[in-house]
């Protein structure tokens, strides 16, 4: 019997026991969803009324379903029944699930949400009939609210680690390779790379060393999905990685996180504890020749520690600040080590990808967009989460058929897609499909997978504030041209705000952020300008009422800063403002 067919003797005996045994099997996701609607503290009453009761029962935490709206989830599986799912309980609720269901048999309708299996639950619907749920397709989040992501036997009796098994011992490292280019993948971090092209740059590169490295920093505001993979899943990352590695003649690898997510941070490094001691991780990986290191590596709060040259100076110790390419990482990273870097949703598609095929991979989706998509969707939504879909969904269906639609009657306004260096787009991005090129096209992006949606009462000026905000005070200040542009930049935007803008203010700007895209180091300067120019591209008249008529068009009287006037770079009087003038 082999290293992993041994694994999965002991992890399908361990499955088995959870899924058929004769005690009730209790799930909560306390995942960071989970955590700010409270999950611990339902935890803890469950586990100690469960206690208190003498009552057994398997109780784990896993991470979430991507249902934010409903949580905290109580998920309980009964001996000969189906999963039924309780939402936004509270620890005052544990006693009548336990007292009516668990014990009673009988279903609190009140906290009912959803049952999961074969045999329906009376009064209850099936989840996979919620748009919700049902017009998602879980590839990198397969795992995700069903498996404890602290128990790696539970990963591995889901299939976890197969693909890393048949790459060593049934593919050579350039058959891996041919399968994630087969595949289509492009890099989930924002720019869309294939990831198989990336990957066979490293492969001539010499070594011996050479460097994996995984880019969690995901600092945009509204997306959060890498995050969750980590606190649901973490050895689909793991696995991901260590495919990198074996097809790229890698060594080591970095699982790179901002400090202070504890949560992300904890998992991470007990999967990674978890590798090591069943052969998964170190020497002569499941009885192979192939050996591989990974840790956690982490960083202070630096948005700019996002793009992969910081990234990897903050991995030595420096500053995280870009640097100036070529050399590309493929050809020196790392401590000047052949570097290949991805983010967390591209990896943890490899698995998957390897296990089934490219092809496979490579037939969902659209256009030159494969694969899926995975959504943090916030805002003025009726129903917030992350969702997984496939790529060529529209905006609309995303919004309307799986968020709800904009609550209390409202209509949307707008969606700030890609983080504070995406683009802000109105109405008619509701046609839009999820597809690189298309976004890209009309001025947006999908970056990280954040989708903000505005309704009628959000101010645009405001928003593109805020935005401009973040980006000024993230600049790293390496390069001029984003450490004062972004500055003027948002001059000139509260000014307007404030309702002290005069004319030509508009062209100032575009004239700064041309600036700004020609002469910065990395994205960050090079995208900074993003937000304006798509909210002039749909929104250029909410900018011109506020210079012309000082006024907000939706009724916003407020001029407050952001930043106290007094300890921001550049403060003045604006009382007798002129246009800025930039020569370029």
């Amino acid at each position: 019997m082999s290293a992993y067919e041994d694994l999965k003797t002991r992890a399908d005996a361990r499955w088995q026991k959870l899924t058929a045994g004769e005690k009730p099997w209790i799930r909560i996701g306390t995942e960071l969803n989970g955590q700010a609607a409270g999950a611990v503290e339902v935890l803890d009453s469950l586990r100690s009324e469960l206690d208190k009761r003498g009552i057994e029962a398997d109780v784990g935490e896993v991470g979430t379903l991507g249902l934010s709206y409903a949580e905290p989830l109580v998920d309980v599986l009964k001996p000969g029944s189906s999963r039924l799912l309780f939402s936004r309980v509270t620890p005052e609720d544990v006693p009548t699930i336990i007292e009516e269901y668990i014990v009673g048999d009988r279903v609190p309708e009140r906290l009912a949400f959803a049952y999961l299996g074969d045999d329906p639950i009376d009064g209850v619907p099936d989840l996979n009939s919620m748009p919700q749920y049902s017009l998602q397709r879980r590839i990198a989040m397969r795992n995700a609210g069903h498996i404890a992501p602290a128990d790696i036997l539970q990963y591995i009796a889901n299939d976890g680690y197969a693909a890393l098994n048949k790459a060593l011992f049934e593919m050579e490292p350039g058959g891996v390779i041919d399968e994630m280019k087969t595949s289509n993948l492009r890099g989930r971090g924002g720019a869309g790379f294939p990831a198989g092209l990336k990957w066979s740059f490293m492969v001539n590169s010499p070594g011996p060393v050479k460097y994996i490295a995984c880019n969690c920093e995901e600092g945009d505001p509204g997306a959060f999905n890498d995050k969750a993979i980590l606190e649901s899943d973490p050895h689909t990352l793991l696995e991901g990685m260590i495919l990198a590695g074996y097809a790229t003649g890698a060594t080591n690898g970095y699982v790179f996180v901002r400090h202070g997510h504890d949560g992300p941070i904890d998992r991470a490094e007990q999967a990674i504890k978890d590798a090591y001691a069943e052969n998964i991780l170190g020497k002569n990986i499941l009885g192979s020749d192939f050996s591989f290191d990974i840790e956690v590596a982490l960083t202070g709060d630096s948005y700019v520690a996002g793009e992969e040259t910081g990234m990897m100076e903050a991995i030595e110790g420096k500053r995280s600040m870009p640097r100036f390419k070529p050399p590309f990482p493929a050809a020196a990273g790392l401590w000047m080590k052949p570097t290949t870097i991805n983010n967390v949703k591209t990896f943890s598609y490899a698995p998957q990808i390897v296990l089934n095929g490219g092809e496979w991979f490579s037939n969902i989706g659209v256009n030159n967009s494969t694969g899926t998509a995975i959504a943090c969707l916030t805002g003025n939504v009726t129903y917030p989460g992350i969702y997984e879909v496939e790529m060529g969904m529209t905006m609309g269906q995303v919004i309307e058929e799986i968020g709800g639609g904009v609550p209390n009657g409202k209509q949307m306004k707008l969606l700030q897609t890609g983080g504070p260096l995406g683009g802000v787009i109105g109405l008619e991005s509701l046609d839009l499909h999820i597809d690189f090129d298309e976004m890209q096209q009309a001025g947006a992006m999908f970056g990280s997978g954040g989708i903000i949606v505005g309704d009628e009462d959000a101010s645009v000026v405001d928003l593109i504030r805020v935005l401009v905000t973040f980006c000024q005070y993230e600049s790293c200040g390496k390069c001029f041209p984003c450490r004062l542009g972004m500055t003027q930049l948002l001059d000139q935007i509260e000014r307007i705000a404030r309702f002290e803008g005069v004319p030509g203010d508009m062209e100032a700007c575009e004239r700064v952020g041309t600036t700004m895209k020609i002469g910065s180091l990395c994205a960050h300067g090079q995208l900074g300008f993003n937000p304006i120019s798509s909210a002039l591209q749909h929104f250029r008249e909410e900018f011109e009422t506020h210079i012309t008529e000082r006024r907000d068009p939706t009724g916003r009287t407020s001029t407050k800063f952001y930043y106290p006037k007094s300890t921001r770079p550049y403060a003045e009087d604006f009382s007798q403002a002129q246009p800025l003038k930039v020569n370029i």
